[in-house]
């Protein structure tokens, strides 16, 4: 599905995503991502029973105020031990599907709000 484009410059956003990929600023995407409004990189799980806690502490060295995780086409809560790291230092961790996600990222950034997306492949 492609997404509308809104006005923030110079900051990451969803532009599309379908089944197995999303693109930001309309660079594809297959793999699982970290997505910052200033930065795209990989992201070690690949499906979602790959999820650690590892892979969500590491978040807190960006600092957000919220992260939004991606399950695919469905949504699927992450056991709360894996994300306790997230709760302790008061960062909120909202699951959805990936359209969602995408939506919901773009719809942050332009509010200027430190959000991090992360989303699965698959």
């Amino acid at each position: 599905m492609k997404l509308h484009h809104t006005n923030v410059d110079n900051l990451n956003q969803f532009t599309s995503y379908g089944e197995g990929f999303v693109k930001v600023n309309q660079q594809q995407y297959d793999g699982s991502l970290i997505v910052t409004p200033s930065e795209v990189r990989e992201w070690q799980p690949v499906r979602f029973e790959d999820l650690q806690a590892e892979h969500f502490e590491q978040l807190l060295a960006l600092k957000p105020e919220m992260v939004l995780l991606g399950t695919g086409k469905s949504i699927r809560f992450p056991h709360p031990r894996l994300y306790a790291s997230l709760a302790q230092a008061h960062v909120g961790l909202d699951v959805m599907d990936t359209g969602a996600l995408c939506r919901t990222f773009n719809i942050l950034t332009a509010e200027e709000r430190r959000v991090v997306a992360l989303v699965l492949s698959a």
